[in-house]
Parts: C-alpha cells; structure tokens; sequence
C-alpha cells in the first residue's frame, strides 16, 4: 500500500460533479480512483475488487453512508474518509462508531482531502516505532506490535485512527497533549481547521474504551493518567 501508484481508493457519491471532481483529482495525485454513485454498487464494487480506501458521502440515496460503511467493515477491514454534508456532530460519531478513519464536512478543498487520504494510508500501513510498547491503564491494554487493546470485556476493536490516537496519549504517560500536537503525531498535520477532528474521534474513542479513560484538560488538551508498562499486580487473568 505504500506505492501510491498501486493503491486503489473508491469514491462513493452520488453528485456527478463532486464525484467526477475527487475522482479527477486522486487520478492526477496518482492513485487508481473509481466512482460508485450508490451504496449499493459500492458494496458490489468491493465484492469483485477489493480496495484500499473507500471515500465514502454520508447522504447517499438508498442506502445510507452510515450503514455502507458498517457492511464494508463487515465484509473486510478497510479504511474510510467519510464525507458529508451536514455539520452535525452525531452523524460524524457514528459514522467514526461504525469504521470510518476520518472526516470531511462539505464544502472541502482537494488538497485537504488528498492529505487526509495520505494520512490514513500512512496510518494503515505504518508499523509501530517501537515494537515493544505496551502500556497499561484505566483496566485496559494496549500492545502497539499488535495493535490490540484489550479490556475486562476482551478485544476492543479501534480504527487504525483510534488506535494511534490512543497510543499516543498513553506514551505521554501523564502529560497533556494538545489538539496541534496530537493532530502531528496522529493525522500528520497541524492545520488549525483540525482541532474539530480530534475532538470527535476522542468522542469516538471514549464511546468504546470508557469515558474516565481520556482526561480532558479545558483550554488545553487530553492526557490518559495512571499510565505503565507493567501489568497491574491485582489484574486476575491474561491481558496479551
């Protein structure tokens, strides 16, 4: 998947021009992009070849975008960037619930969606800095070699985002990390316009880890306390 010239991305919107235009645009950045205008041809498209990424409307005629992307995570893992055109929280938390990576409300611009599919490409692809990082808190574990998180409850499953998003506040061990520098870590970016973005994948996080996990610090940032690459001595069973 690291070729660019090899990654295969679909575009799943029924508005020809917003199609034609994404399409046009991830051509000419070099990836092999082919349209979908409905769900159900989407799910069709993967059925017979499967891809790397799915950009994918959250308003699409029939089957919603929302219920695309839970049958194709279904089907096999794949990444999402979701787009949409509602700014409305709810709808992007369960669309992050559901399997998408990332987020783009519309209007977007080219640039900042072909960043993001980089980004989450990279995300995919990337292997741990440090394979040995493990870390323990809030009842919960996490392997970086593996990608796994672990809980009282077994594996909990996280996007490839979440995933990193989690790691990277626990390595702070404590330490507040804000949205720019979490966004950097994370997304690969630092625009300002982002700082939403972190926001609602946090939201996202918390709805399957916890809400006590990620310590929010008002006008900062987030921090995960208790953190440390020792099992607990009270844990009563295998966390690997």
């Amino acid at each position: 998947m690291s070729d660019t010239n090899r990654t295969r991305i679909l575009v799943v919107e029924d508005e020809p021009m917003i199609a034609e235009a994404v399409r046009d645009r991830l051509r000419g950045e070099g990836f092999e992009t082919e349209i979908a205008a409905d769900g159900e041809a989407a799910l069709a498209y993967v059925d017979r070849a499967p891809v790397d990424l799915v950009v994918l409307d959250l308003g699409l005629p029939g089957i919603d975008g929302i219920e695309v992307c839970r049958r194709l995570q279904g089907r096999r893992r794949t990444p999402v960037v979701m787009l949409t055109a509602r700014d409305d929280e709810t709808d992007m938390l369960i669309g992050l619930g559901v399997g998408a990576d990332d987020y783009l409300t519309k209007p977007f611009s080219p640039r900042e969606l072909v960043a993001r599919i980089r980004a989450v490409l990279r995300r995919v692809d990337d292997r741990p800095r440090t394979e040995d990082d493990e870390w323990w808190f809030g009842g919960l574990h996490l392997h970086a070699a593996t990608r796994r998180v672990v809980g009282a409850d077994g594996e909990i499953h996280l996007t490839p985002t979440e995933f990193d998003l989690l790691r990277a506040l626990a390595g702070a061990r404590g330490a507040v990390l804000d949205r720019r520098n979490l966004l950097e870590q994370v997304w690969g970016y630092t625009d300002g316009s982002g700082h939403r973005t972190v926001d609602s994948h946090i939201r996202a996080v918390r709805r399957k880890v916890g809400d006590d996990v990620v310590r929010t610090v008002h006008g900062v940032g987030y921090a995960i306390d208790g953190v440390t690459n020792r099992p607990p001595a009270t844990s009563g069973g295998d966390h690997s």
